[in-house]
């Protein structure tokens, strides 16, 4: 594994909401240097480093990384009773489910993909049991 990426999962979680701005941009800063494509290996040790919200958008950023890695996306576990108010588990949940998937050939598969993840996340918030 490079050391760009054990020095971000040595950081542990990506902070909230509540984190101090210039924790936020270190955190940010550290993930620009993180070069594309990530291995495997890679996706899958910083797929731990998702924090409790999306932490002004770095939580973004950390999955498009992710998602440079070959292969299928690595599975995430459902969502639990804890974070019935964490929009982004529930992100994650719709976004890869509980195996993993291949990543979509081209840009239309990818957009169907994203439009899918949306309606599903609104499906779990109508329907909590799906």
């Amino acid at each position: 594994m490079r050391p760009e990426i054990q020095l971000f999962i040595a950081d542990e979680p990506l902070p909230d909401w509540n984190g101090s701005e210039e924790e936020i941009d270190r955190r940010y800063q550290q993930l620009q240097t993180i070069p594309r494509p990530v291995t495997a290996e890679e996706a899958e040790a910083l797929t731990a480093c998702f924090g409790p919200d999306d932490c002004y958008g770095v939580a973004w950023t950390l999955l498009h990384l992710i998602e440079t890695g070959p292969g299928p996306v690595a599975a995430v576990s459902p969502p639990g009773p804890d974070t019935a108010d964490n929009d982004w588990r529930h992100v994650l949940w719709a976004r890869w489910g509980t195996t993993a998937i291949s990543r979509p050939d081209g840009p239309s598969d990818r957009a169907d993909q994203r439009k899918a993840s949306v309606h599903e996340v609104a499906a779990r918030r109508a329907d909590p049991h799906l």
